[in-house]
């Protein structure tokens, strides 16, 4: 039994869309006749992944790819179904039903097709690429191998739900800066724009000489207002060539080095990859998946193009017989502690674990780096809107206390 994608008419004429399951599209439209709609167009669920994937992999207006929220809900709750003994089928049905969003309940039955039709989970995942990356797909094939599909889903479901935790941590600590600065940013344009030169041109009029630092005010707001439009479309246009030129290899490693050489911030940046493709390369290694695949796969949730060079290049070396730790310390991209966990976890036969350990050693770091950098960027913006606010202040109220003098 197939999923299917359906869109039709009911008696009013409306057109309403739905997922139904059925063995042939034949069988389908006379399911819907029978549910008194008039059937417009049927389309498998699973074979539309697979012309989505092939025509460039999916998006989210295609339906296809599931979010962070989404995809640890899928997990958890698969895994739970899992370990209670349901049947894989019935249990992916029982995650649809259970599913609000659209996108989960067609993704989910598509899946649930698959498996009916006698594929593995994993096949039947590797259709939704868009929605389960490789590390979901790689690591359920490893645990489908070894028996051990319910202890695989639960530690994936850990991952995605820590994941989707750190990444809640991380937009909560940067909305409030964020909101900051955009209003900080808008009170100051608002001011030179329009507020200044209604009060400040009364004394310009006059004609005598004002204090420098009226004069200078006067000027910033005269170019805010001449080339403040020019200046912004300039902006835009920068970013945009910068994300344009991102796309290139060769700047994108510039850039990405030139972070982490950056005193905080590439501290941050170098943790934040570490610990993804430390929590990644965990997770596939002690679900059995070998270490060169685990390497291979895991370098793909760095973003740091420097260092996902440095795995590629460790993994070369780690075939040619060398150690995990030496291989990966070569590049001293990665941090020292990181690199001592991993050879400790060799020489003990615990690798897995050491992997685990350092994710959560690299995950802590973030949030405390976080944290500092917040502490740090709240009072410099404080003090810096507060600053230019002042300035303006003394640059209207300076002609105010000479008034006497600029009349005569």
């Amino acid at each position: 039994m197939s999923a299917y994608e359906y869109s039709a008419l009911d008696a009013r004429g409306k057109q309403v869309k739905g997922l139904i399951e059925g063995d042939t599209q034949r069988q389908v439209r006379q399911s819907l006749r029978e549910r008194g709609l008039t059937p417009l167009e049927i389309r498998e669920v699973a074979e539309k992944a697979v012309r989505a994937s092939n025509a460039g992999g999916f998006s989210m207006n295609r339906g296809g790819s599931f979010n962070s929220t989404e995809l640890s809900l899928f997990t958890r709750q698969l895994a739970t179904l899992i370990r209670s003994g349901l049947p894989l089928d019935e249990a992916l049905a029982a995650v649809s039903q259970q599913s609000e969003s659209k996108r989960v309940q067609r993704v989910t039955l598509g899946v649930r097709s698959r498996v009916t039709e006698g594929n593995s989970l994993a096949k039947a995942l590797g259709d939704f690429p868009g929605a389960f990356p490789p590390l979901f797909r790689a690591t359920i094939e490893a645990g489908e191998s070894a028996g051990k599909l319910d202890s695989v889903l639960e530690r994936l479901a850990d991952y995605a739900e820590r994941s989707q935790a750190i990444r809640s941590k991380v937009m909560l600590a940067t909305f409030y800066p964020a909101i900051l600065t955009f209003v900080a940013i808008g009170v100051i344009a608002l001011l030179m724009s329009y507020v200044v030169p209604k009060v400040v041109g009364v004394f310009d009029s006059i004609g005598a000489d004002l204090p420098p630092l009226t004069k200078g005010l006067i000027a910033t707001s005269d170019f805010l207002q001449a080339w403040g439009l020019t200046l912004l479309i300039a902006l835009v246009l920068g970013f945009l060539a910068f994300k344009q030129a991102l796309k290139g290899d060769a700047f994108r490693r510039k850039y990405h080095l030139w972070v982490l050489r950056l005193p905080l911030i590439g501290r941050l940046a170098r943790g934040a990859n570490t610990g993804r493709f430390m929590r990644t390369l965990g997770i596939l290694f002690g679900s059995g998946v070998p270490i060169l695949d685990a390497m291979r796969i895991g370098s793909q949730v760095v973003e740091n193009l420097p260092m996902k060079e440095a795995i590629d290049a460790a993994a070369k070396r780690v075939r040619e017989g060398a150690s995990l730790n030496k291989s990966l310390a070569e590049s001293r991209l990665f941090p020292p502690i990181t690199m001592h966990l991993i050879g400790s976890g060799e020489a003990s036969g615990k690798l897995d674990e050491m992997l685990d350990r350092a994710a959560e050693n690299q995950e802590r770091e973030l949030e405390t780096l976080i944290a500092a950098l917040m502490s740090l960027f709240e009072p410099i913006l404080i003090l810096t809107m507060g600053t230019v606010v002042l300035l303006i202040v003394l640059a209207i109220l300076l002609p105010i206390f000479n008034l006497n003098q600029l009349v005569q």
